[in-house]
């Protein structure tokens, strides 16, 4: 079984030093973007097998980058979940009508989160 990619965008560091930790003891290979433009750099460099989008990054905000993610030939198909601290009632079905493939609110869950992320892969 080849290890699965994942690219995790987000502006805390915090958030994507413990995302890195729990998916690689996962077997996940992860790769990490601070923002949007960052998040291009990657998605150019090493097609991920599922990108989680912070919602509220500085300039171009995870929604955006969800929608041109999936508007992008060749990267339409990667499952995108939104990674998020909003959890307010009406939140998930907002990101999901905006492309996320789905929704994994913070502070995570360490003992389960990998098992989420990696539930999101094609099979």
């Amino acid at each position: 079984m080849s290890l699965a990619r994942a690219l995790v965008v987000d502006d805390h560091q915090l958030n994507l030093d413990l995302a890195r930790y729990v998916l690689e003891a996962d077997g996940f290979i992860v790769d990490e973007a601070l923002h949007a433009d960052a998040a291009w750099a990657s998605l150019r460099a090493c097609r991920p097998d599922v990108v989680l989008v912070d919602i509220q990054l500085p300039g171009t905000d995870g929604l955006t980058l969800v929608r041109a993610i999936k508007a992008t030939p060749g990267l339409a198909d990667i499952p995108c979940i939104a990674f998020t601290a909003y959890a307010m009632q009406g939140d998930e079905q907002r990101f999901r009508a905006a492309g996320c493939d789905g929704y994994l609110v913070k502070p995570i869950d360490v003992r389960s989160f990998a098992a989420c992320v990696r539930s999101h892969l094609a099979n």
